[in-house]
């Protein structure tokens, strides 16, 4: 346990959980215009990405383009913070470097307990932020019925009004297919330091330049996004309630395979194949330049906490 608790992992969650906030700051219209498409149930066709920012700047100013912006990125800094402390605390535990696997599978299984971890700590905070970006929005069904939706006055006021008005259980909406996306970072995780083994081979304490790590981020991310996507839309839904006529009957004794199964199939059957991709462009877009710039800012910190660690630690010793 005490391996858990190092000021290294400390300093890894500090600066992934920093870089993503600059990142999310720079490109939060990309990841808006995306949570629209996913939970519109009445346009087959997509519409590309500036189109819809187009929109959103048309007929609701352009401050409309931030909105929900300060729940988001403090669910983005707190779900950060725990999957990086998680991820390379784990990944120093003596138990995990004996596990008889290769680098790439071992860190494709911390990934995944990493995520387990924070899904469970953090499903709340995005199911409000959900609910909180999507305000003023109209959604309709499958009937064109607009679907009624409670306004809220901030994070806080969210949370009381969906356990009074819903049920506690309710700010972990989406929890099942948030579980099975825990493969999502995971993939990319694995995909980033398998590249960044790749390129550091043979040459010990080796910075890697700032371009290659963004396109290392950028590659890991596309990776996992493209194989991850119809899961994200089935979240999209399921947090936003947008999906409930769907699984309604069903819920009290579905699994979570069968729930994600459901929402699929559903999604599949009213809005075609394509139903099930739709917002990737907006979210490939906005995901891989995020995550790119994430792992750039991240790399970066880490760079400069461990260079005046190192100064630190050789001022100690010479003093002594």
């Amino acid at each position: 346990m005490s391996s858990l608790l190092t000021f290294d992992a400390l300093t890894h969650a500090i600066a992934g959980a920093s870089g993503s906030a600059v990142a999310m700051s720079t490109f939060y219209p990309l990841d808006l215009a995306r949570t629209r498409l996913q939970v519109d149930m009445q346009t087959k066709l997509v519409k590309p990405t500036h189109q819809i920012l187009a929109k959103i700047i048309r007929e609701e100013g352009l401050s409309a383009l931030y909105t929900g912006f300060g729940p988001v990125l403090t669910s983005l800094y707190c779900s950060n913070f725990v999957y990086f402390y998680a991820f390379n605390g784990l990944r120093m535990l003596d138990v995990v470097k004996q596990l008889p696997l290769t680098q790439s599978v071992s860190d494709l299984v911390v990934g995944m307990v990493a995520g387990t971890i924070n899904v469970f700590a953090t499903t709340p905070l995005w199911v409000a932020n959900t609910r909180l970006r999507l305000q003023g929005v109209t959604v309709r069904d499958y009937n064109n019925k607009v679907i009624k939706k409670t306004q809220y006055t901030g994070i806080f006021d969210c949370f009381r009004r969906i356990i009074k008005e819903e049920g506690i259980l309710s700010l972990w909406s989406g929890l099942a297919p948030s579980l099975v996306l825990c493969c999502n970072p995971a993939i990319q995780f694995m995909s980033y330091e398998a590249l960044k083994r790749y390129i550091t081979r043979g040459k010990n304490n080796m910075q890697i330049p700032s371009w290659l790590v963004f396109l290392m981020g950028a590659i890991s991310k596309a990776i996992a996004t493209v194989l991850t996507y119809p899961l994200q839309v089935s979240q999209a839904r399921l947090r936003h309630n947008t999906s409930e006529k769907a699984n309604k009957k069903h819920q009290p004794n579905m699994t979570v395979t069968h729930r994600i199964l459901l929402c699929l199939i559903y999604l599949a059957r009213h809005e075609g194949f394509s139903g099930l991709f739709k917002g990737l462009e907006a979210k490939l877009l906005q995901t891989v330049l995020t995550t790119a710039l994430m792992f750039t800012m991240y790399e970066k910190i880490m760079s400069f906490v461990l260079f005046v660690t190192k100064a630190s630690r050789k001022k100690a010793s010479l003093s002594a």
